[in-house]
């Protein structure tokens, strides 16, 4: 299990870190386009900060297309240790699927179809060159079917068995990373969680503008990051109250006010929770979490 722990604080939420920390001046009023990120770990390429500084770093959105989606830059999915990244990349596609199916299950074929294409076009590339290791086999091919699927609008059937082949592939590369990570999956699996938070704030923060949701696609994709976030902490949930049922309780009430973000899978035309409030419910859970890792 890791020993040293990331602290990500967004503007508009105060947490300590180290010592010294406090909150920005005017932080209430800024304007919040991307997540500011803070890091504090011995085992990743960011740099290690002293006790009472922090870091600002950004999470690059779909806009940027040099960054890689997702992937974010140094301080992205690339900069984790590996098994880490791994995971999340797995995570990422389950994510993207998973609201995607709920716009596919509202017949919301066109809002659908970036989420089937996302995991091929920004997150495949990288993770394909891991699954030598977990003895994954490559599963491109079913990734792309799926999206042809969706983009011929082929519901029943079709829709069906491409969904279930992608399914079966996550489900093995998953299997993968358990068997290595062995008996610390739980604290594993809130660790990855975590992550996923933090590229959901992300995308939340890019998804509005001028005191509106402007980018859609962004605004699912955080939807289907904090669902996806939350199905895994409750995955291990028998272990992690065991481990301190008052944290997990922290966490699962942070993630109702994450929802509130979300009231539906097609946004609404003004936020319900502003960018800093968002990121400012991420940093509770994140904290919370630190306990069960």
């Amino acid at each position: 299990m890791r020993k040293t722990r990331k602290v990500w604080i967004g503007i508009g939420a105060f947490v300590m870190a180290g010592t010294g920390a406090a909150p920005m001046a005017g932080a209430s009023n800024a304007k919040i386009t991307q997540p500011f990120r803070p890091e504090f770990t011995a085992d990743s390429t960011a740099q290690r900060l002293p006790s009472g500084s922090f870091m600002v770093a950004q999470h690059a959105g779909h806009d940027d297309a040099a960054a890689g989606g997702e992937e974010g830059g140094e301080m992205g999915v690339a900069a984790l240790p590996p098994n880490v990244a791994f995971s999340v990349r797995i995570a990422l596609m389950r994510g993207h699927l998973f609201v995607g199916n709920e716009l596919v299950e509202q017949t919301q074929w066109n809002a659908a179809l970036p989420h089937f294409l996302h995991p091929s076009e920004e997150i495949y590339d990288d993770l394909k060159e891991q699954l030598p290791d977990y003895k994954v086999a490559p599963f491109e091919d079913r990734l792309d079917k799926l999206a042809d699927v969706v983009k011929a609008k082929k519901g029943g059937a079709d829709y069906a068995k491409a969904r279930a082949d992608v399914d079966a592939a996550l489900s093995s590369a998953e299997a993968a990373i358990k068997q290595r990570r062995g008996n610390d999956w739980a604290s594993f699996s809130v660790e990855t969680a975590v992550e996923l938070l933090r590229v959901a704030g992300g995308e939340y923060g890019a998804a509005i503008e001028n005191g509106r949701i402007a980018k859609p696609v962004e605004y699912q994709d955080a939807r289907g990051f904090i669902l996806t976030a939350e199905k895994m902490i409750e995955a291990v949930a028998p272990e992690l109250e065991k481990k301190d049922s008052a944290a997990l309780a922290r966490v699962r009430a942070g993630f109702v006010d994450l929802k509130k973000a979300f009231p539906q899978v097609m946004p609404p035309k003004a936020p319900v929770t502003d960018a800093a409030g968002l990121l400012a419910d991420i940093s509770k859970v994140e904290l919370a979490s630190g306990r069960l890792m």
